[in-house]
């Protein structure tokens, strides 16, 4: 079987690897960095010429809320959130008081405790892969997609990938890692997959919709930088579809967890009437705001930044997975146009918390995304096609509202991780019913990293064996960054062993000693312990994880 391109290309010859990883983003940059600690030769691909993923082509920064620093996670996971702060120590001009926080939050947001800037995380991602790619064991290929994949049975053999400019090179490898934002080289490489939302007759789950939705998708947004320059005017041109968007314009919010509906202005006072250490108010600017200006010294900006990436810009209007590559640039175009044009409401219409219309001040700051316009490269993804696998993770695996009178979510043997999220969806594509649900402690299950058939690809994000439901729970970086981390250490066994994955987890000594590797040589926990496993999951982090 082979993946078909709509368009030819110019060959750019072969590469050959031990492992071929196809996307950049946390999980895939977890799963490459993974399988290179371990002495394997990686090639590392993204679509953007920015690795990192949601964090520096999407402009969406670490959310985690307070618990991340004190639960048991990856310590790969925790020096990435430490580099980031280190980064700014060493390069801003901050006052004493956050420079010597160890938990430095370069914008002091309310929708999580490390937010920073895309360029911020850009600088540390490039610097884990340094060493790496001096010493050869990483190959890293900026601005290639994939197009075509080669199978042979239940063998991806090798990844055709195309440059801007037309040429295509294939990739083989001995395994193969998809860590695309939509589980792209699932469709390529005919892997059987699931899109949408099923139905409660296939999962069971008691939130899943009583018919199949294969279109029914979580919005994607597409982020966009600003800042705020009183007395000027940077008042963007209408969009072409501004009129038609316009309708739905305003600074209401429905909460996915009661269904109220509430009023999030974009400032609840004027900036110099908040105090320089005062918690942030609960309105749009400081929900993502990745630069406190307040925190540097006297002069060092003029303005915070912020970053527009609130329920107003999820688009709901199309579909980007189950359509063809002109279906997908459509509902990218549709999400694209949708926040330009919601920057246009807010520069000229929306009702100021001073009274009158519009923030023309508001300016949008290309230097911080990469581009020409403020938007960051790629959309903001929060659903992919998810592998059919040989175990699949449900809603009532996780929730407390399914696992009262248990001690906690459900058990893994093969456990390769832990994690702690809400099960969170907003209004998606195909009109599904919002949900915010507290889930329990859980673990990362192998098994949903095993396709039912294919033999040497695995999953690195939210592509993994799970539902329209409870993929949310592995959406979030650190979600991202346990399934790629995971996934790289899986397949690092399989060569050093000379085992297929799917052997891995069927052996006990296999599954032993792959989990053995987790807890020594990465220093991972693979349970919780009792009062967090059975303790419930409180609620305070509610609000970024809506906003992811």
């Amino acid at each position: 079987m082979t993946g078909t391109s709509t368009r030819p290309g110019r060959t750019g010859g072969t590469m050959d690897t031990d492992v071929l990883v196809v996307g950049a983003g946390l999980g895939g940059l977890a799963a490459a960095l993974t399988a290179a600690r371990f002495g394997h030769r990686v090639v590392l691909t993204d679509e953007s010429d920015w690795p990192g993923g949601s964090l520096t082509a999407q402009a969406v920064p670490l959310s985690d809320d307070h618990r991340i620093e004190l639960d048991p996670v990856s310590p790969g996971y925790l020096d990435l959130r430490n580099r980031i702060r280190d980064y700014y120590r060493r390069n801003y001009p901050l006052r004493p008081q956050p420079y010597g926080d160890p938990l430095l939050d370069p914008g002091l947001s309310t929708t999580g405790h490390l937010s920073h800037e895309p360029t911020a995380a850009l600088a540390v991602v490039r610097e884990l892969l340094a060493p790496h790619q001096a010493s050869g064991r990483i190959t890293l290929l900026t601005e290639h997609r994939p197009v075509a994949a080669q199978v042979d049975g239940d063998r991806v053999e090798a990844v055709t990938l195309e440059s801007p400019d037309g040429t295509r090179r294939a990739v083989t490898a001995r395994y193969v890692i998809d860590g695309t934002d939509l589980g792209d080289l699932l469709e390529l490489a005919g892997v059987e997959h699931v899109t949408g939302a099923e139905s409660v007759e296939e999962t069971g789950e008691p939130h899943a919709r009583p018919v199949a939705a294969p279109r029914d998708q979580q919005a994607a947004s597409w982020v966009a930088a600003i800042d705020i320059r009183p007395g000027e005017d940077h008042t963007i041109a209408r969009p072409a579809g501004y009129a038609r968007h316009r309708a739905g314009f305003s600074w209401a919010e429905t909460d996915p967890a009661t269904g109220s509906v509430r009023e999030v202005p974009l400032f609840a006072h004027a900036l110099d009437e908040i105090p320089q250490w005062a918690a942030p108010p609960n309105d749009r600017w400081h929900q993502r705001r990745v630069l406190a200006r307040g925190q540097h010294v006297a002069g060092a900006f003029d303005s915070d930044i912020t970053l527009v990436d609130w329920p107003q810009t999820a688009c709901t209007a199309l579909p980007l997975t189950g359509v063809d590559q002109a279906g997908r640039a459509r509902a990218e175009q549709e999400a694209r146009e949708l926040t330009l044009s919601f920057l246009y409401w807010m520069q000229t219409e929306a009702p100021r918390h001073d009274g009158g219309q519009g923030y023309p001040e508001l300016c949008p700051r290309p230097d911080v995304t990469g581009t020409h316009d403020g938007l960051a490269k790629r959309p903001h993804v929060r659903e992919a096609r998810r592998i059919r696998a040989e175990f699949t993770v449900l809603e009532h695996h996780l929730t407390a509202q399914s696992r009262t009178g248990t001690d906690g979510a459900e058990f893994f043997p093969d456990s390769a991780g832990v994690l702690r999220a809400r099960l969170t969806l907003r209004p998606g594509t195909g009109g599904g019913t919002p949900l915010d649900l507290e889930c329990l402690p859980f673990q990362l299950p192998l098994g949903a990293l095993l396709p039912v058939r294919v033999d040497n690809l695995l999953p690195a994000g939210t592509n993994l064996g799970a539902t329209h439901l409870s993929a949310s729970v592995f959406a979030g970086h650190a979600g991202q960054w346990a399934v790629g981390e995971a996934a790289g250490t899986l397949v690092a066994y399989c060569l050093d062993h000379r085992v297929p994955p799917r052997a891995v987890r069927s052996t006990e000594r296999h599954l032993a000693q792959f989990q053995a590797r987790l807890t020594d040589a990465l220093d991972l926990s693979l349970d919780w312990p009792v009062p967090l496993r059975t303790g419930p999951v409180s609620s305070a982090g509610r609000p970024h994880a809506a906003a992811l």
